[in-house]
């Protein structure tokens, strides 16, 4: 007998979206209320949003702007957190990405919530540092 591969029918994160990163925060991650650190959770919209602009720009890229970060609900330890990124604009050098977040959390009685949302831009860079123009698609 297998373990059943199936949600329950309420319990889906985004689908058509582009899944960037999904971690698991640690006690570390967390304050004494045992909820995660708000620039844990900002480090990792950062590692999500420059993945899907350095992908857009072909290369290295630099967080330039936090254009909002609105932080919906707390992230708990335990919980499971998936990030999906999305491209705003692209412009000569720079491309604009909004990250929303879901945790999924209590294996117990499963739910998922969406507990953060940013929107960022990314200034593709050449090895000196230097803004350079995002090739064309």
């Amino acid at each position: 007998m297998g373990i059943a591969s199936h949600q329950p029918p309420n319990l889906a994160l985004p689908e058509g979206k582009h899944a960037t990163l999904r971690v698991m925060p640690m006690p570390a991650d967390s304050n004494h209320n045992g909820d995660i650190f708000g620039g844990w959770i900002m480090s990792q919209v950062d590692i999500a949003g420059g993945t899907m602009a350095g992908r857009v720009a072909r290369g290295r890229v630099a967080t330039v702007a936090v254009n909002s970060f609105v932080f919906k609900q707390p992230v708990q330890i335990g919980d499971v957190v998936s990030f999906y990124a999305d491209i705003v604009r692209i412009g000569n050098t720079s491309v604009t990405v909004n990250v929303e977040v879901y945790a999924e959390r209590r294996p117990s009685d499963p739910k998922i919530v969406k507990v953060t949302e940013a929107t960022l831009t990314y200034v593709a860079i050449d090895a000196n540092g230097q803004p350079r123009p995002i090739p064309k698609a």
